[in-house]
C-alpha cells in the first residue's frame, strides 16, 4: 500500500507518496497536490496498484525543521527509486550534496563517477522523483544559470534563497 500525505513547505504546498516498510520510504515528491501526478514519476516496478490519504509524521516534520532552517532534517527520510547504474549514482551523488554550496552538472556527473557524463547527470536532476529529498535544486549550470527544474523555476530559486541562507 502507497500512501498520499501533504505539508506545507518553505516553497508551498509539499505532497509526497509514501511508503512504511520499518520506517517510512519516499518514493515521490514535490510541489503539487496531485497524487496522480507523482505516481507517474515512479519507476514501473514501483508503482502502487493502490493510494490511501495519509500523513506521515517522520515526513513531515522533516519538511518542517528543513522549511525552519535545520537544512539536514531532510537527510533522515529513506528514498527508493529505480534506474540505470548511473542515474541511481546520480541520485545517490545529489544526496551529499551539501545545501547552500555551488554544485553544477558538471561535478555531479564527477561524484557519480562519470566525470565525462555531464548531459547524463543533467538527466538524473530531471528523471528525480523525489524532489527535495534528492536535491536536485542545488545542481545550476557551470554558468551559474539555474538550468531546469520540476516544479518550475520560481521554486527553485525559493529553495536556494533559504538554503543560502541557512
Amino acid at each position: 500500500m502507497i500512501n498520499f500525505g501533504a505539508t506545507d513547505s518553505v516553497a508551498g504546498s509539499f505532497g509526497y507518496l509514501w511508503t512504511d516498510d520499518e520506517a517510512p520510504v519516499v518514493l515521490a515528491s514535490g510541489w503539487t497536490d496531485d497524487p496522480d501526478y507523482l505516481i507517474a514519476l515512479i519507476h514501473p516496478s514501483l508503482r502502487p496498484g493502490s493510494i490511501s490519504h495519509g500523513k506521515n509524521t517522520t515526513i513531515d516534520t522533516a519538511v518542517r525543521d528543513y522549511s525552519d532552517g535545520d537544512l539536514t532534517a531532510i537527510d533522515a527520510v529513506s528514498v527508493r527509486q529505480r534506474s540505470g547504474p548511473f542515474i541511481e549514482a546520480a541520485w545517490d551523488a545529489l544526496r551529499k550534496t551539501a545545501p547552500g554550496q555551488p554544485a553544477t552538472y558538471t561535478l555531479l556527473a564527477a561524484d557519480a563517477g562519470r566525470p565525462e557524463a555531464v548531459r547524463a547527470a543533467a538527466a538524473a536532476c530531471a528523471r528525480n522523483a523525489a524532489a527535495l529529498f534528492v536535491p536536485c535544486h542545488r545542481i545550476v549550470r557551470r554558468d551559474g544559470a539555474l538550468g531546469g527544474f520540476r516544479y518550475g523555476l520560481e521554486i527553485k530559486r525559493a529553495l536556494r534563497a533559504h538554503e543560502l541562507r541557512g
